[in-house]
């Protein structure tokens, strides 16, 4: 409760320059931005997704040295049915130039209400020619999950942005499924077109797993769904 009520108190403080996804205000060297949308940096793809339907949001501060630290909770728990979840960043990046830079940075993920649910990431990647590819390390007892992410950037043809991201999960322990056989690793994927149109943010998902039938019961990875699938998600934001 009390860390959604400082996300309420930012929202108060930090309400000038408003985009249609963030609010954003410079005070000094630091950059402050608060949104519905998740963060700006390598993290952005690397982040818990949000479940649909959750009231989601969070809060990143960059400061001029390349360091930066910030909050997002892809839910709330603001309804009976759904949990809170905040996954916590912190990180440094550096540009070369207009078209090169790097990034490395730590994830917490965590389920405040929920105990012994935290696990960290490790992650990196590079900047280069405006698309940002980026991988990330996972580790905890039932899951450990290697991931590896691109953001081409905006497409001129379609003027919507393109991000891809697959990941490779081995379970901590195998999970037996009917018939007897156990499923002791799976990978799965997504590819993400997005474009803002009306003051709505538009996002067309293609997302799938080597898991089916069956297998499907093992699967927690990264997309919503083990079998493939094709989604179709327009949100507004509240500011």
């Amino acid at each position: 409760m009390t860390r959604q009520l400082l996300l309420l108190l930012a929202a108060s403080l930090f309400g000038q320059a408003a985009t249609a996804q963030q609010i954003q205000r410079q005070l000094g060297d630091f950059d402050f931005r608060l949104g519905t949308s998740s963060s700006r940096s390598m993290a952005q793809g690397l982040i818990s997704p949000s479940p649909v339907g959750a009231f989601h949001g969070g809060l990143d501060v960059n400061h001029a040295s390349g360091w930066y630290v910030g909050q997002y909770a892809p839910s709330m728990g603001l309804t009976p049915t759904s949990t809170l979840r905040l996954d916590s960043y912190l990180g440094f990046k550096q540009r070369f130039n207009d078209s090169l830079g790097y990034e490395v940075g730590l994830i917490h993920y965590s389920l405040p209400n929920i105990a012994g649910s935290d696990s960290y990431a490790l992650y990196g990647g590079l900047s280069l020619l405006g698309s940002r590819f980026g991988g990330a390390l996972r580790n905890n007892p039932d899951n450990r999950t290697g991931t590896l992410f691109a953001d081409l950037g905006q497409l001129p043809l379609l003027e919507a942005g393109i991000t891809f991201k697959v990941a490779h999960h081995r379970l901590g322990t195998p999970f037996t499924i009917d018939g007897g056989s156990q499923v002791e690793s799976f990978s799965d994927w997504s590819l993400q077109l997005s474009r803002p149109w009306l003051g709505l943010d538009l996002d067309l998902i293609y997302s799938n797993s080597d898991l089916s039938g069956t297998g499907c019961a093992a699967y927690a990875g990264i997309n919503a769904y083990c079998d493939g699938m094709i989604t179709f998600k327009a949100q507004r934001s509240f500011f």
